[in-house]
């Protein structure tokens, strides 16, 4: 399997992002494309202008413990009311959220700051998921096939600006001109009792997220009772190792030769129910002051 970076400029709002990532000449039939939710965001004009905000007391309260600037905690109570969620955890610099987005049919998403960062985004401001990630994957999928059906100039290089990574595409264009291709929309985290982030897959297109292992066998013939892989987290962090997270202006990869059949899967990635979770304990609302932190209380 292949992982191979795309580079490109500083992208901002109003860029075509499918006709970015194409110029660089990389992209072919059968790869998986792995991008940034900043990236998406961020050419989508999701940017959020902090002096827009209004801190309220529970915003103030929380600014205090976490050292944060209480704009943007205001921001990120904003979002995790807009992603149904709520804060369960606090540390220096962050707020541990757990959100359940509109669409999402089972399990949260547990990530610092309800998704938001304040890096590589201009200064006062702060840049989290795109409004509606589903729509974002579908539609850069839909453009990315549609530019890739354009017969290539007559003598123009297979991958021009990174000819050293050409090779056999796991699922080539067939005579009919098809061009498919697989998305999966990326954010950072970390695990607990782990240093450092890993990337985890917020929604995919063009493959299904997670697979089954339950009845296939172990190496000693014991066959696997619940074992699923979560394929599209661990092609998250995979591409992320060539991504970065700071100034590397790589926003995204491509996997090449990965095996992994393409599907009409579109959406979130779903998880499991608090129910039948191992860390359910975690998923607990905190309180301050004796009371529970609701999700209405980042608004007046």
């Amino acid at each position: 399997m292949l992982i191979l970076p795309i580079t490109t400029r500083r992208l901002k709002s109003g860029d075509d992002l499918a006709a970015i990532l194409h110029a660089t000449g990389m992209i072919e039939a059968g790869d998986i494309v792995v991008i940034s939710s900043k990236a998406v965001a961020t050419v989508e004009g999701s940017s959020i202008d902090l002096r827009s905000k209004k801190p309220v007391n529970r915003a103030e309260e929380l600014a205090k413990i976490c050292h944060q600037n209480p704009l943007f905690t205001q921001a990120i109570l904003d979002e995790t009311e807009r992603l149904n969620g709520d804060v369960i955890g606090t540390c220096p610099w962050t707020l541990l959220t757990s959100l359940k987005p509109k669409g999402m049919k089972s399990g949260r998403i547990l990530c610092p700051n309800a998704g938001l960062d304040q890096s590589n985004v201009e200064k006062g401001y702060a840049i989290g998921w795109p409004v509606e990630p589903v729509e974002s994957v579908r539609r850069l999928r839909k453009e990315l096939e549609t530019v890739g059906r354009i017969p290539k100039k007559p003598g123009s290089p297979k991958n021009p600006t990174n000819s050293r990574y050409s090779s056999v595409s796991s699922e080539s264009s067939d005579a009919s001109g098809s061009f498919r291709i697989a998305i999966i929309l990326t954010d950072s985290c970390c695990h607990p009792t782990r240093a450092g982030v890993v990337a985890f897959a917020l929604t995919c297109a063009g493959i299904d997220p997670v697979r089954s292992e339950a009845g296939n066998r172990d190496l000693f013939g014991r066959p696997l009772q619940f074992t699923t892989e979560a394929v599209a987290d661990q092609l998250a962090t995979a591409a992320n190792a060539v991504m970065g997270n700071a100034a590397q202006a790589t926003p995204a990869a491509i996997i090449r030769d990965h095996g992994i059949a393409f599907s009409d899967f579109c959406g979130w990635v779903e998880g499991i129910e608090e129910k039948d979770d191992l860390f359910e304990e975690l998923f607990k609302p905190i309180h301050m002051k004796g009371k529970k932190v609701k999700r209405n209380e980042g608004k007046k």
